[in-house]
């Protein structure tokens, strides 16, 4: 029987104060530092389980250094703490091998590392130094939740808290640009249900119904002022909003349809809801949130459309709303792999910012 599970956030918080700060008080008194446990992980945007305990995770955090004191100290601090600090605490080991590969370096407990170096090879950038519009549609939202999420532990260096509250969430006109768009990749696809169905294609039906789904999701937690998570989490943090309960019924019956007109019915209560939730965001001005037949044809749809065009509208930055309609990164990127590469999203951003 393995230990009580323990929230990673929590777990951390105790790893600190017990063991961490009071090595780093004897051993380097007097050096500033900044403590936290922030980046990947489910217990950093708070959806751990007792699950998540039999990979990559235990007590854990980062040690952040000014500039200068990481490239004198940091080897150094790094060396303490993985010779004085014990092997397990609160029955967790804190040492640990990524994703069970038993040829790989055991990861230690405390990452100790320069702050913007840090967030830089997080972010591609260092937000301490200002944030570009190159900046927030290159970074996928689930890195954006990992670096607000979390937990800071201490800030001794006072840099932790200003960048963290700068990235809290987008600033307006990139914000409407990205609802937009989001609008728009609905608005693309709504009627396809309908007319996969009407040929007789329950199972492309059934698809394109999980594409408006995931994107209506995506849609509300934007609304929410919630960086929308990856797959695995997305629905988790749906869950979470205060319009999940109302929402839900609809969304999952869309999903569990077994026929075109059920499946419509439902898709079609959600995209109300939706629409409605948009107005009561005050963004713009109101939107009919009535659905309406798809030109002579007989589907019903949202006509989604006239939300992004009317984001766009309230758009101040005439250069933000002269941008192609493909939004941030993570609307129209879906690869794992691309994702996780943030050199190469920023180089696919920055080309389709150049002005034509």
């Amino acid at each position: 029987m393995g230990p009580q599970f323990v929230p990673g956030l929590e777990l951390a918080a105790q790893f600190y104060a017990d063991l961490v700060r009071p090595l780093l008080d004897e051993t380097f008194p007097g050096l500033p530092h900044s403590a936290a446990l922030l980046g990947p992980g489910s217990e950093v945007l708070g959806f751990d389980t007792a699950r998540s305990a039999d990979h990559d995770w235990g007590p854990r955090l980062q040690i952040f250094l000014a500039a200068e004191d990481a490239e004198r100290a940091a080897d150094a601090i790094t060396r303490t703490l993985a010779d004085r600090l014990p092997a397990r605490f609160r029955d967790y080991p804190t040492r640990y091998t990524l994703s069970g590969d038993p040829d790989a370096a055991p990861v230690h407990h405390c990452e100790v590392a320069g702050l913007g170096q840090w967030l830089t090879g997080q972010l591609g950038f260092d937000p301490s130094r200002g944030i570009t519009t190159l900046d927030w549609l290159a970074t996928p939202t689930q890195r954006l939740a990992e670096i607000t999420g979390g937990a800071v532990f201490h800030d001794g260096l006072g840099e932790l808290g200003p960048v963290r509250a700068g990235l809290a969430w987008y600033p307006r006109d990139a914000w409407l640009y990205i609802l937009a768009c989001q609008w728009g990749r609905i608005g693309q696809e709504e009627a396809f249900a309908g007319r996969c169905a009407e040929v007789g294609d329950e199972v492309g039906a059934a698809v394109v119904a999980a594409r408006l789904v995931r994107d209506m999701m995506r849609l509300v937690l934007l609304m929410h002022r919630r960086y929308p998570p990856y797959s695995k989490w997305l629905g988790t943090a749906f869950a979470r909003l205060p319009i999940a309960p109302a929402l839900t019924p609809a969304l999952t019956g869309a999903l569990s349809a077994s026929n075109g007109r059920a499946r419509e019915h439902h898709l079609c209560a959600a995209l109300e809801a939706t629409g409605t939730l948009h107005n009561e965001t005050g963004l713009t001005e109101p939107v009919d949130p009535a659905v309406r037949f798809f030109y002579d044809r007989p589907f019903r749809v949202l006509d989604a459309g006239r939300f992004a065009a009317a984001l766009r509208q309230a758009i101040a930055d005439p250069r933000l709303r002269r941008l192609p309609p493909t939004g941030a990164v993570d609307q129209f990127v879906d690869s794992t792999d691309a994702l996780g590469d943030i050199g190469f999203l920023r180089s696919v951003l920055a080309t389709s910012l150049r002005p034509t």
